[in-house]
């Protein structure tokens, strides 16, 4: 088995075809297609079937892909450790966040860690679920993870960074019971902008409006973040969103309120119990020394 299969293996994988695969690694298609044969052969199984024009994992490539991504991580662990000698000079850091956590506070402590280390690419994925920002940590496709705390996994570790708070962004115009401040009891009947059930932000919804016995009343359930702005803007109805995020609507107009009680959430970076890159080693230090400055203040 060489790591060259392996890569054609995940390339495969991450692409969704053996031709964008081949693109991606910079192969011509038949020799990752001879790469992953004879891998197969090794292996004594099929780590694909082929769906039309798409492939889709087997479930022996599905065991495969866990140990594939943290054998390459860990071989990117041992050269950079060889290559530390020389600084931060060059090399990727793997990053994965809660799209709310995206904005604030990573896109702050990725602006530090640039300025620090302009040579160190970072790549920034956006799953919508704690649960996910986990998996992609503990299976390599990434080093470090921010997401709420406390974990739901006992095999990765935990730096808190502090506790942010979510805020109701009302459509310009609306009257508050008292200034700046909302009731969660006042909800009851409110049209109501949110993600889908199973993201971050709405289970922390749901759970505040179940606690008040309300039930929400969901007049515009999107994934497309980047549209909550606009239609809370546009008189759609009632979002919430991190303090940062709700204060720059604010600027356009929209009536910003803190829910009483307050809607809260504790945030943190997650890393495997593994060394790391020197990459991620600079980023968890330099998360260490911002700490719960990190995060909004409340």
């Amino acid at each position: 088995m060489e790591l060259r299969q392996i890569e054609y293996v995940l390339a495969v994988v991450d692409a969704g075809s053996f031709t964008a695969a081949a693109a991606a690694v910079g192969v011509a298609q038949p020799s990752l297609s001879e790469g992953i044969r004879r891998l197969e052969a090794e292996l004594g199984v099929r780590l694909f079937d082929r769906v039309g024009r798409s492939v889709q994992l087997t479930a022996a490539g599905r065991e495969f892909e866990g140990p594939a991504r943290r054998l390459l991580r860990e071989r990117a662990v041992l050269l950079d450790a060889v290559g530390a000698v020389r600084g931060l000079d060059t090399g990727t850091l793997d990053v994965v966040a809660l799209p709310t956590l995206a904005v604030d506070p990573l896109a702050g402590l990725v602006g530090q860690f640039r300025v620090a280390h302009p040579g160190v690419v970072v790549h920034i994925a956006e799953p919508e679920s704690a649960g996910a920002v986990e998996d992609q940590v503990a299976d390599g496709r990434a080093e470090i993870g921010l997401a709420d705390l406390p974990a739901r996994r006992d095999d990765l570790v935990a730096i808190a960074l502090g506790r942010q708070e979510i805020v109701a962004v009302c459509p310009p115009g609306t009257r508050l019971p008292a200034p700046d401040r909302l009731p969660v009891a006042r909800l009851a009947g409110v049209p109501l902008i949110a993600t889908p059930p199973g993201t971050s932000t709405r289970d922390l919804l749901d759970r505040a409006l179940a606690a008040a016995t309300i039930v929400p009343t969901i007049a515009v359930e999107t994934s497309q973040r980047e549209a909550i702005g606009p239609l809370v803007l546009g008189g759609a109805g009632t979002s919430f969103l991190p303090r940062a995020l709700a204060d720059r609507l604010g600027e356009q107009g929209a009536v910003i309120a803190r829910l009483v009680p307050a809607l809260t959430r504790t945030i943190g970076l997650l890393h495997r119990a593994r060394p790391l890159t020197p990459a991620a080693r600079a980023f968890v230090e330099l998360a260490r020394a911002a700490g719960p400055r990190a995060a909004r203040r409340r």
